[in-house]
């Protein structure tokens, strides 16, 4: 009898024990599931464009005929291989891609480039189009140009790993690319007189400038207007106007337009050689159909 009422005895207290157990580690994990957790932090939007056109045939036929006039005048064959451009050789076709042409006539040569770049940034805490902006206000500075106040690039600039992630790919690309269509514009010492008060008394707005503007002033083909902010072309946008060097007898002109429309970052350059010294590129001319041209580009990324 005493065996009989024992065995109850330590059944109840065992299971006395193991409802404690139990209801204690319930308690804790609700009193954990209660605290507040570390803040969920959302990362950073990503950009508009997620693929790049194709380069080659981001150009019309009509306006490769009006950019390129000395390739109407070449055999069909030279004048379709002209047409079909020379792609830009780059690592990776979804982050950065371009396309080269240039034709000779008998009085000019003429050459045209254009690049596209999607930049997407690695930081959750850097959107990719504040990264793309950073990328965008470090080649307008390398033209000469500065702005008035300093955008969310900066801030952007200062999270420090991006930068060093955009600074190692831009190394990549030098190293393995190769393809001119890749290069950014160098800066240059006729750039940088862009925002004086001479030149900008040309167009009367200091360090800025509105399309087409290039269409007036003095018949001077030289006399174009100097490198400016654009308006109303992408998010935001630049001309550098490359004229030939002070120690060259070569009259080159070149002129680059560079424009960032979300996360894509877009250069079109274009350049003429004259056939002889004694000539002078068309500087306004250049500008325009450059400016045309960038406006068409922005146009098909929209699409």
């Amino acid at each position: 009898m005493r065996h009989k009422a024992y065995v109850p005895g330590v059944a109840l207290l065992a299971a006395l024990v193991v409802g404690g157990c139990s209801a204690g580690g319930g308690g804790d994990a609700n009193g954990a599931d209660s605290k507040p957790g570390t803040p969920t932090v959302s990362p950073a939007p990503p950009g508009r464009y997620a693929t790049l056109p194709s380069p080659c045939r981001a150009v019309p036929r009509t306006t490769l005929n009006d950019l390129l006039p000395g390739a109407a005048e070449l055999p069909q064959d030279q004048r379709e291989k002209v047409f079909r451009g020379s792609a830009a050789v780059t690592y990776d076709t979804d982050r950065k891609v371009g396309c080269s042409w240039k034709a000779d006539a008998p009085n000019a040569t003429r050459s045209l480039v254009i690049d596209f770049e999607r930049v997407v940034s690695y930081d959750p805490a850097v959107s990719d189009d504040d990264r793309a902006d950073t990328v965008y206000e470090k080649r307008k500075k390398a033209a000469g140009l500065s702005s008035p106040t300093a955008p969310a690039a900066d801030a952007a600039a200062t999270t420090g790993s991006g930068d060093k992630e955009e600074e190692e790919e831009e190394d990549k690309e030098k190293g393995e690319g190769g393809g001119k269509a890749t290069d950014t514009a160098s800066p240059s010492p006729s750039a940088t007189s862009g925002g004086g008060s001479d030149d900008a008394a040309s167009d009367g707005t200091p360090g800025s400038g509105t399309p087409g503007s290039g269409s007036t002033g003095s018949g001077d083909p030289e006399d174009a207007l100097p490198s400016r902010l654009l308006d109303n072309l992408g998010d935001a946008a630049f001309l550098q106007d490359l004229p030939k060097g002070a120690d060259s007898t070569a009259q080159n002109h070149t002129v680059s337009v560079v424009f960032r429309t979300s996360n894509v970052v877009v250069t079109v350059r274009y350049a003429e050689q004259p056939a002889l010294i004694t000539q002078r590129p068309d500087g306004r001319e250049l500008q325009e159909k450059a400016q045309a041209l960038a406006r068409k580009l922005a146009e098909k990324l929209s699409e």
